[in-house]
């Protein structure tokens, strides 16, 4: 049972649900499970599902995987297909005292070489967790934390745009012990950029603490996350830190009378097509069931719904997974209580707040906690951290009938640059063009094109065009100067 510890002293516990595999078709949209796990294969998705360039979804489980070294497991690496075949590509801890890390607890990340980075919440040398790779080699551990430079990574590294990998730890730094922020190269010298409570009295933390969640990279080359706990009021914070270091608070939760505009952020951000960020609270708000919020780069936070406003909250509470935009410019994510049996939600929401339960999971009670991914193929892809054949969680698949699409890896580059598009029905593509400049490109598979940006493009979508009609890219393809 994963917990949720915060510098209150209380800890939100995961009720394990047990669930019956099942299809539900409502008006436009079908959710179907396609597979569950058996503890062999993996046990307890709590991170959710990435696409990766060969069009299957690859994800971790916390627990299960083949080693003996640790209780249920000490957690895999997996490849699920469409059709819900899991293949188990790497079990954790397998030697004593687990080198190689134990508990992976946050998403995959694929660079535009194709390889996986990822983080393990514990194990490694020190056993305070792990950042590695993954290549057609096999799994390497590039960086063993120390506590001194962070401990334990529960959110995933991103790419960013200068190469190098950027991630949090919820504790652990210079003194404090609170968290940080880190930046790594490829072969993994690691560098904290930032620990959290250097500012202030510890408790509370004025700059934020416990940083749960991944960062997200602007189109200005500036990251932005939040801390789960700290702050001016000890609600959790959005924060943005440069390359470098420089670390600005933009918001403190709990701002309002009562946390009306949301608290314990456990989740990280998305930056929309309209450059605003948008991020849940876990708590807080109206009714007490958590938020969707929306942050400007400046710090402009505006609450865009509050959970649990229907009766024993059929519109779902408690998210506590990021959100993501779709190619219908709404935002889709899930909660983990709430619904009409108590399990929780899939949800859709407008830049305007209003918001559609599109999915309510069959109970008795329970958290269903992962978010979401929009597959190239239009639908939507996660999974549940528990239930299914073996109560060791599943995979499903929500169609709500939006239009395939294509995406470029990765989502920027200079003119002559080599990038991957990524689609799902791309063999015998006729042409491939940046915001009206046709460029050269070669079919890879029927879910990857290799394309060179074309000299003159202009940040733009991406246009595609095959036997099985024209796709576009689901956001615009920043050019590089």
């Amino acid at each position: 049972m994963k917990r949720i510890v915060n510098n209150k002293g209380t800890t939100t516990c995961a009720i394990i649900v047990l669930w019956a595999t099942m299809v539900i078709a409502l008006p436009a949209q079908t959710f179907t499970t396609i597979t569950s796990f058996d503890g062999t294969n993996g046990k307890f998705p709590y991170a959710g599902l990435i696409q990766a360039d060969d069009g299957y979804g690859y994800g971790t489980t916390e627990y299960g995987g083949t080693s003996t070294n640790c209780n249920n497991g000490c957690g895999t690496l997996f490849k699920v297909t469409p059709g819900g075949a899991v293949t188990s590509i790497y079990s954790f801890c397998l030697e004593s005292a687990c080198p190689d890390g134990k508990y992976p607890y946050a998403p995959l990340f694929q660079t535009a070489a194709g390889d996986f980075y990822g983080t393990t919440a514990e194990g490694g040398t020190n056993n305070y967790g792990t950042v590695f790779e993954v290549t057609a080699s096999g799994l390497t551990t590039l960086h063993s934390f120390l506590k001194t430079d962070g401990e334990n990574p529960f959110a995933g590294v991103i790419e960013g745009s200068d190469g190098n990998f950027y991630g949090t730890t919820v504790g652990g730094g210079a003194a404090s012990g609170q968290g940080t922020v880190f930046k790594m190269t490829p072969t993994g010298t690691l560098t904290t950029l930032y620990t959290f409570c250097e500012q202030g009295v510890v408790p509370p933390c004025a700059d934020g603490d416990q940083p749960q969640s991944a960062l997200v990279e602007s189109a200005a080359a500036i990251f932005y996350g939040t801390t789960s706990v700290g702050g001016a009021n000890d609600g959790g914070t959005v924060f943005s830190i440069t390359s470098t270091g420089t670390l600005s608070t933009l918001y403190s939760f709990c701002a309002l009378s009562g946390c009306m505009d949301g608290e314990l952020p456990y989740s990280g951000l998305i930056e929309a097509a309209n450059g605003i960020f948008y991020g849940t609270t876990f708590s807080g708000g109206a009714n007490g069931g958590g938020t969707v919020f929306e942050i400007t780069a400046a710090g402009t936070f505006t609450s865009l719904y509050s959970f649990c406003s229907q009766t024993a909250c059929a519109d779902g509470g408690f998210p506590n997974a990021p959100l993501v935009q779709a190619t219908d410019g709404n935002f889709y994510g899930t909660t983990s209580a709430g619904g009409t049996a108590d399990a929780g939600t899939i949800f859709k929401i407008t830049p305007a707040g209003v918001l559609t339960t599109l999915y309510s999971f069959p109970g008795p009670g329970g958290y269903q906690v992962a978010g979401l991914v929009q597959a190239t193929n239009g639908d939507f892809y996660g999974t549940t951290w528990a239930g299914g054949t073996d109560s060791d969680g599943t995979v499903f698949n929500l169609n709500v009938g939006l239009s395939p699409f294509v995406k470029a890896v990765p989502p920027s580059g200079a003119p002559g640059a080599a990038i991957r598009i990524l689609g799902s029905s791309l063999t015998g593509t006729t042409s491939v063009v940046f915001a009206g400049k046709p460029a050269v490109f070669t079919v890879v598979s029927q879910t990857e094109i290799q394309a060179t940006v074309p000299a003159g493009a202009a940040t733009g979508i991406i246009k595609v065009v095959s036997p099985t009609g024209t796709y576009l890219s689901n956001v615009k393809f920043r050019v590089l100067p």
